[in-house]
Order: C-alpha cells, then sequence, then structure tokens
C-alpha cells in the first residue's frame, strides 16, 4: 500500500470530486470571491458605528481600524478575508499606505518576521488592488 493521504486528506479528496459531480464549476471555486460581495463602508457609517460617534473625544475609525490590523498582524495574519477587509477599510476611513505599512511593521518586534511579511503581503494586495492609488 503506498497511499500515504491521512484520513484528512482522503475526505477533502472525496468532497471536491463530490462538489465537482454536483457541479463542474466548483472545481475551481474560491472562497475569496465572497469578499467582493461586502462593500466597503463610507467612512462616515465607520465613524458613526465605531469611531467619533461612541465618544467624541475617543478614536476615531482609522485608529481603530490601524489598531486591529495590528492585532490580526500580531495573531499571524491568519484569517486573510478579514486582514484583507481591514485594511481595505482602513484606507477608506483615511489610513493611508504607509500608515498601514508602518503600522505592520511594529508589529515585527512582537509577533515576528513571519508574521509580519504574512500581513505586508496581504496589505499589498489590497493596495494594488485600490482603485484610488492617491493615499
Amino acid at each position: 500500500m503506498t497511499d500515504t493521504k491521512t484520513p484528512f486528506e482522503h475526505m477533502m479528496a472525496q468532497a471536491q470530486e463530490m462538489a465537482k459531480s454536483f457541479n463542474p464549476a466548483l472545481e475551481s471555486f474560491s472562497p475569496r470571491g465572497f469578499e467582493n460581495l461586502w462593500p466597503t463602508m463610507p467612512k462616515e457609517m465607520m465613524e458613526m458605528a465605531f469611531g467619533k460617534g461612541i465618544s467624541q473625544e475617543g478614536l476615531d475609525a482609522k485608529t481603530r481600524l490601524l489598531l486591529t490590523i495590528a492585532g490580526l498582524t500580531m495573531q499571524g495574519a491568519q484569517a486573510d478575508t478579514p486582514f484583507r477587509m481591514t485594511v481595505r477599510h482602513a484606507m477608506e476611513a483615511g489610513a493611508s499606505k504607509d500608515e498601514i505599512a508602518e503600522t505592520i511593521a511594529q508589529m515585527s518586534m512582537f509577533a515576528g518576521i513571519p508574521a509580519m511579511t504574512r500581513a505586508m503581503d496581504l496589505a499589498k494586495e489590497v493596495m494594488e488592488n485600490n482603485k484610488d492609488d492617491e493615499q
């Protein structure tokens, strides 16, 4: 017996075969496509929901989102979709590409270089796909 697949790998292969039998297009399905279905909130809505609308003297939405990016980086940037969406929202809230990169780079001392590199790669994807290149 030369098959060295784990039970999980067998289960995943069976699930892929089943999905292909239901709909051949599912063979190339990527959950990343769901990110495009979630709109970027306008800056004013972000400010109202989790910015100065809560406390006039508190943190603005941009700062809160930069802190979220720092926290997600500290966790190893393991959740691709939430990380990319947070970067996208931070840019909408007024964060520059340099501010986002500096936030991620600052976390290298606490989260390590691999976590920082992964976060930078994810952020770079968003920044390169952003239609507004002025930031």
